[in-house]
């Protein structure tokens, strides 16, 4: 596995947690295990991994759940954003692609635990594409835009968490 010297960023949905990384290392895969199933409520995760001593949060901490003895999957508290799944032995953070702020910057480049991998996968790509929300629902993507609490795909100096129930 090599290290990429670059500098990423990413958070979660909210904004309360933010993350940067200045390595990253090229093991961009997407996960269909059972567990990376249920810890995203979706059929597979997509992963890229940063090595723990050039990962640091700029803002917040996030919550951490202990899905077994080797492994700590890590989610924002506020909004439910899964964030990244870290091996306690292995020296690297494995960070969710779809949090990063440049998502296409680490294209998965292999299926693993396909054991698992749900028997329609393969299909994906032959559905049909329904094209942009904006296309296809203007005055629902207008109502959204305006009422957007997601983070921007970018640092913020300051950011009011916003959408907080309670």
């Amino acid at each position: 596995m090599n290290r990429i010297d670059t500098v990423v960023s990413g958070g979660c949905q909210c904004g309360a947690l933010r993350y940067r990384a200045t390595a990253m290392l090229d093991n961009s895969h997407v996960c269909h295990c059972r567990m990376c199933q249920k810890a995203t409520g979706n059929i597979f995760s997509a992963l890229v991994a940063a090595p723990d001593e050039a990962l640091s949060w700029t803002r917040g901490k996030p919550s951490v759940w202990k899905s077994s003895e080797l492994v700590e999957r890590g989610f924002c508290a506020n909004c439910g954003t899964p964030l990244f799944f870290h091996h306690v032995e292995n020296g690297r953070t494995n960070l969710m692609i779809g949090t990063l702020d440049d998502p296409n910057a680490f294209p998965p480049h292999a299926n693993i635990c396909t054991e698992n991998m749900v028997a329609w996968f393969d299909t994906i790509t032959d559905i049909e594409n329904t094209g942009a929300t904006e296309s296809n629902g203007a005055a629902w993507a207008a109502a959204i835009k305006a009422s957007n609490n997601q983070h921007p795909d970018h640092d913020t100096s300051e950011w009011e968490v916003k959408g907080r129930e309670g």
